[in-house]
């Protein structure tokens, strides 16, 4: 088995975990058990179109980083991300396409913390995210995404 068949590879599905969306700048972040993604992002959020329309986590990195502050996991909404994934690893699937729902996502750039996590999570807030603050993604075909939808590559 060559490299790109190995990096190509992925062990389960992923699951969605929480949806969380941001009406407006600063605003504290509203849960949701569905929401539909547009092209310019999902219903109801503040997102911009293009690659950075819908943000993602990964579930066990709200873990790690309440490790890092002497915690329990983080509290999703809190990172203010849209869509928690469980399952499976978002970090390996850079630049690939996901179906998400009924939605189809391509991963685009890491999702770097800002300095508003030193407020939510207090001294080292910052740093304890990076490395673990998510992805942000482009949508190529909108849909709906509820709470335990499956998460999988496309390709």
């Amino acid at each position: 088995m060559n490299l790109a068949d190995l990096i190509s590879g992925w062990a389960q599905a992923g699951r969605v975990e929480w949806i969380g969306l941001r009406p407006e700048r600063r605003a504290q972040m509203r849960a949701a058990d569905s929401v539909r993604v547009a092209a310019d992002g999902l219903d109801g959020d503040r997102a911009r179109a293009g690659k950075r329309a819908v943000t993602l986590v990964q579930a066990e990195h709200l873990a790690a980083i309440g490790s890092y502050l002497g915690q329990g996991p983080v509290a999703p909404e809190v990172l203010r991300r849209n869509i928690v994934v469980g399952g499976i690893n978002l970090a390996a699937l850079k630049g690939r396409e996901l179906r998400v729902g009924e939605a189809v996502l391509r991963l685009t750039v890491i999702c770097a913390p800002c300095s508003r996590m030193e407020e939510a999570l207090g001294a080292g807030g910052y740093s304890a995210v990076r490395g673990h603050g998510g992805w942000c993604a482009e949508v190529v075909q909108p849909g709906l995404i509820r709470v335990g939808d499956p998460v999988t590559p496309v390709d």
